[in-house]
């Protein structure tokens, strides 16, 4: 029988799951890496099916039958039904002692900030934010795309450049430089090409994210479609930044916001100047930064905090991470 670890860490995400086994002093006894987690595909039990291989390795390597807490954050947790859905299916694994559910988002938040407290966004294939107080009190959207009121990721500006160059090579729309850069990016000549090869599925539905960082060329070399597709996409950051702000009672201190996700972590320079321009003019005691640390990391702070652990284990978990 193996000893009892601290925390349980997972962030499962779309794309891939990392598990990190902590001890109470914050020691990282063990970590694994498995696939995506997609309940709304898979279903829930299928989907913490393959998650349990995955936690099982992670326990295995550390010598531990458990954990004191088990503390998730999962992709598609993002309505509180989900939450205690997924909390309970993670309870009857007998994992740990205690179980919390949060949404990805919080991961990314908790890894950027030295306490509980800030704001997030989180800019990948989608867009969501999240925001905490020490107190236990949050804030979040459901993000679930537009019929929750969303725009925004990658996904949604590769559309929007598609949108924009389809109706300008046809004429229903102004002109943009796009019409040439999206189809050049996959050696096709022009934009009808480009629309039966993902329509026939020719390219892969996947690959409209390669588009992303043609988009970001195009706008910084001056044409004005694309230039307007990225404002879009800081304005939303910021919209739900200082909303977010504002429900936890923070737009009047000076409050971390933490940029993460794959566009906002790429830096680009008009989206990141006129995310920091709109943030000091909607609210200036934000301080905004991009954070790269793994979400795991914050999971399992987010563990620690849930122990009550002392400074010291908290830091000694973070100084682990910033070595890798």
């Amino acid at each position: 029988m193996g000893v009892t670890a601290g925390v349980l860490a997972v962030d499962a995400g779309n794309s891939k799951t990392d598990v990190a086994v902590v001890a109470h002093d914050g020691e990282v006894l063990a970590t694994a890496r498995g696939g995506g987690f997609r309940p709304p595909v898979v279903g829930v039990p299928a989907a913490v099916d393959a998650l349990a291989e995955t936690v099982a390795a992670a326990l295995t390597a550390a010598g531990a039958s458990g954990a004191a807490h088990v503390s998730a954050c999962l992709a598609n947790a993002d309505l509180p039904v989900e939450e205690e859905r997924l909390t309970a299916a993670l309870a009857a694994r007998g994992w740990g002692d205690t179980v919390e559910v949060r949404n990805d988002t919080f991961a990314v938040l908790r890894a950027g900030v030295s306490e509980p407290r800030g704001v997030a966004v989180v800019c990948g294939a989608g867009i969501n934010c999240a925001g905490m107080r020490p107190d236990g009190r949050t804030a979040r959207f459901p993000a679930l795309g537009r019929v929750s009121g969303d725009w925004g990721g990658g996904w949604a500006l590769a559309e929007e450049a598609l949108w924009h160059a389809a109706r300008a090579e046809d004429g229903r729309g102004p002109a943009t430089d796009l019409t040439g850069t999206l189809p050049a990016h996959f050696g096709l000549p022009d934009m009808p090409a480009l629309i039966e090869a993902l329509h026939l599925e020719h390219l892969a539905p996947r690959r409209r994210h390669e588009l992303v960082p043609v988009l970001f060329a195009t706008a910084d070399a001056g044409d004005p479609v694309a230039g307007a597709i990225v404002d879009r996409q800081a304005d939303e950051v910021v919209s739900m930044a200082v909303v977010a702000l504002t429900r936890l009672d923070l737009l009047a201190e000076e409050t971390p916001v933490l940029l993460g996700g794959s566009v906002l972590a790429a830096r680009h320079p008009r989206l990141d100047d006129r995310v920091r321009a709109l943030l000091a003019e909607r609210a200036p005691r934000a301080v905004p930064r991009v954070v790269t640390a793994a979400p795991v990391l914050g999971a399992a702070l987010l563990g620690l905090d849930r122990l009550t652990a002392p400074p010291a284990a908290r830091a000694r978990l973070r100084a682990h991470y910033e070595r890798e």
